[in-house]
């Protein structure tokens, strides 16, 4: 097949590429419409590069010329029929498996017959699990794709850094689709509101088989209003009572994990910063695409709080780091960013023009005693700004040049 054009995201090509023409399988996740296939595709081309003969087979779940495969049987035959020389190597892509009941058999079977070079994507973050997790444990690696961030945003649209594309970027997010949109909020809403139903009727109502939509939406719209709050369960389910809603935390617990499992929110648990104690409560949550966010709960200008720990949030993650809140006796950090065994502690907030806001986010960071960079990101654009060793650095600043 020939591939459409796309744009090089070498962010996670460069993750993938040394397990390239192993027989690890290479499993890409992220939520829908963040650009999965066009990594496959972008893949395609670099192994077609090295050898123009290469027997490479595509699959699209998504596409009605495979619509018949519906589970791992079918899966194994058109393989099968289709593979072109049994004596060489197949470059096997498979794009949305999880809607190919029971797929984890025949990876299992193209595994163990050691004749293929596995990827496949999915829109769900325990596609590889039970089983298959068990059986071929070692043996796969995972990357997650996630939306643009804001330099790929830049360089996507062929937009200069200013004011006013930052604000398109966290109004309407990062989906790659948008490049075909007018940047206006009635068209990007529209689209967007579409993703988020897709995401809560195909990979959350319909894989789990649950009943109480509105209740699931209700969740969700309580999520996009209450960014990075410490969380409770029973503290949601009083505050739905109130609102005529029931929800006993138990439900609740429940459809967190399915939202999160669906990519449309991101779980980031409390941990000790001197030490290795991961707290089972207290967890936040943040959108995986803050456009969506935006679609389902318009923008209003006091958000913008939330809007940047959002943002700073997801631009570590698509860097690659593992995140967690901070935890300090009585002080809290809002991220701690390790990768490769370093370790960042960061702060976010709006301004430190008040003198408070500035004694209480430089303390917080001050009280911790290792030696690891320490940062305070804000919305104010003074650049060089730095509190007994601490630097102040400009949100869009932190956006373009921290990976």
């Amino acid at each position: 097949m020939k591939t459409p054009d796309y744009f090089k995201r070498n962010l996670y090509i460069e993750r993938i590429r040394p397990f390239v023409n192993t027989q690890m399988i290479k499993v890409i996740v992220g939520q829908r419409r963040v650009g999965k296939s066009y990594l496959l595709y972008q893949l395609m081309d670099e192994i077609r590069a090295n050898d123009p003969q290469v027997d490479i087979l595509y699959i699209n779940k998504e596409l009605f010329e495979f619509d018949s495969i519906k589970n791992y049987t079918d899966l194994i035959q058109y393989v099968r029929e289709k593979r072109e020389n049994t004596e060489k190597k197949c470059y096997l892509f498979i794009d949305e498996i999880q809607d190919i009941q029971n797929f984890e058999k025949a990876l299992r079977t193209f595994f163990a017959e050691d004749g293929y070079d596995i990827y496949c994507t999915g829109s769900n973050a325990n596609l590889l699990s039970g089983e298959l997790a068990t059986y071929l444990s070692g043996r796969y690696i995972e990357i997650k794709v996630h939306g643009f961030t804001y330099g790929e945003f830049l360089q996507f649209h062929h937009l200069e850094d200013n004011e006013d594309t930052f604000s398109k970027y966290y109004k309407f997010g990062g989906l790659p689709y948008l490049v075909h949109l007018p940047m206006e909020e009635n068209f990007v809403s529209e689209y967007l509101r579409n993703i988020y139903n897709t995401i809560i009727l195909k990979d959350i109502v319909r894989r789990y088989n649950i009943r109480q939509v509105r209740q699931l939406e209700d969740l969700a719209l309580y999520l996009a209003d209450t960014i990075g709050h410490l969380f409770s369960a029973n503290r949601i389910s009083e505050y739905l009572k109130s609102q005529r809603i029931n929800m006993q935390p138990k439900i609740i617990l429940e459809y967190l994990n399915y939202l999160a499992n669906g990519f449309l929110i991101r779980r980031i648990s409390p941990t000790e910063i001197h030490g290795k104690k991961l707290f089972r409560i207290g967890e936040k949550y943040y959108f995986e695409d803050l456009g969506i966010r935006h679609a389902i709960r318009p923008f209003r200008a006091d958000d913008i709080g939330q809007v940047l720990e959002n943002l700073v949030c997801h631009h570590l993650a698509a860097c690659g780091y593992a995140i967690a809140i901070g935890r300090n006796d009585d002080k809290e950090i809002d991220f701690i960013a390790e990768k490769s065994g370093e370790r960042l502690y960061i702060q976010v907030a709006t301004t430190i023009l008040e003198s408070k806001t500035k004694e209480r986010e430089f303390g917080n960071l001050l009280a911790i005693t290792d030696n690891y960079p320490k940062m305070l990101i804000t919305l104010d654009t003074i650049e060089g700004v730095s509190y007994q060793g601490i630097k102040q650095i400009p949100i869009r600043k932190f956006l373009l040049e921290q990976e």
